[in-house]
């Protein structure tokens, strides 16, 4: 068995309680947004910023999109996500260990937003499939909590 799946079958799985969407904005609706400070996330529930060169991405509960909303401009908004977060404390030694959990969920027919923190990683899957996920991924965890 490789580490990866080691790792896997000990990690819990941490389901959010929160539904999330994630908004494409452009440099120039971000720009206009961080002009609003009463448009920021509240900074109490998982969110994510992310700028790369072609746009900014967030990662957003329900009630910090709907104060949010009004800033977006054009944004596209993907909504009704759920995040799973894997407990286990990682380090870029680790290989493979999101290429299992994709793996497990793609033979499920299940489509994920894989997102990291520092240590740890999750998917953010589509509130349908959270059922679908947590089977598929059940034999393969520790637990879900």
């Amino acid at each position: 068995m490789n580490g990866a799946v080691e790792l896997l079958k000990r990690s819990s799985v941490i389901v959010s309680p929160e539904t999330f969407s994630f908004v494409s904005l452009s440099r120039e609706a971000w720009n206009k947004l961080l002009l609003e400070p009463q448009l920021s996330p509240r900074m109490s529930v998982p969110f994510m910023i992310f700028m790369d060169g072609h746009e900014v991405t967030l990662m957003l509960d329900e009630t910090d999109l709907s104060n949010m909303r009004r800033g977006f401009g054009d944004a596209k908004i993907e909504e009704d996500l759920r995040l799973l977060t894997f407990s286990t404390v990682m380090d870029l030694s680790v290989v493979g260990f999101m290429a299992e959990v994709s793996r497990i969920l793609a033979d499920a027919g299940i489509s994920i937003l894989p997102i990291a923190s520092f240590s740890r990683d999750s998917v953010l899957v589509k509130q349908d499939d959270l059922a679908m996920a947590m089977r598929a991924l059940g034999p393969h965890v520790d637990s879900f909590c």
